[in-house]
């Protein structure tokens, strides 16, 4: 699939192996030898590895660029999204290798139960945990759907 047209829907299940890979499902890997990028974040303060294509990294970046921040703030966002950043590709079984420190400090250990989340122009690794508490804010009633989608 061409990751100019990769777009990530849906949730499943998966497993961290003890080498800290992930298997990602077919519809959501890109060509062979295609640059992934992990990054870590927070969602509803909770810690995540962002898995961007290079068309997601590099709206990220035309974001920052195309924004209303002082050259010296570009500079520093642009900076920031960097060195959270590692590029990455999947092996020839189409494993990810999700560096130990990297999947740690989101709470994933080796030989556990992971979530991959899609979220449009990307997808996330969550630990089991964290994720069964993202999808309990997600759905709440109490949030705001304004737009009636959900």
């Amino acid at each position: 699939m061409s990751s100019t047209n990769q777009r990530y829907t849906g949730f499943k299940p998966a497993k961290m192996d003890p080498k800290y890979r992930v298997s990602i499902q077919p519809s959501w890997r890109p060509e062979a030898g295609a640059t992934l990028f992990l990054m870590f974040s927070k969602e509803h303060d909770m810690a995540v590895v962002k898995v961007l294509s290079q068309e997601a990294y590099n709206e990220k970046v035309e974001l920052i660029k195309s924004s209303d921040k002082t050259p010296k703030e570009k500079n520093t966002t642009l900076g920031k999204l960097a060195m959270l950043c590692r590029e990455a590709t999947l092996n020839d079984q189409g494993k990810l290798l999700v560096p130990k420190d990297l999947s740690e400090k989101a709470g994933i250990i080796d030989n556990s139960d992971v979530m991959l989340a899609g979220r449009g122009i990307h997808f996330e690794i969550w630990s089991k945990t964290n994720f069964d508490k993202v999808l309990e804010i997600e759905t709440s009633q109490e949030e705001d759907d304004d737009l009636g989608i959900f």
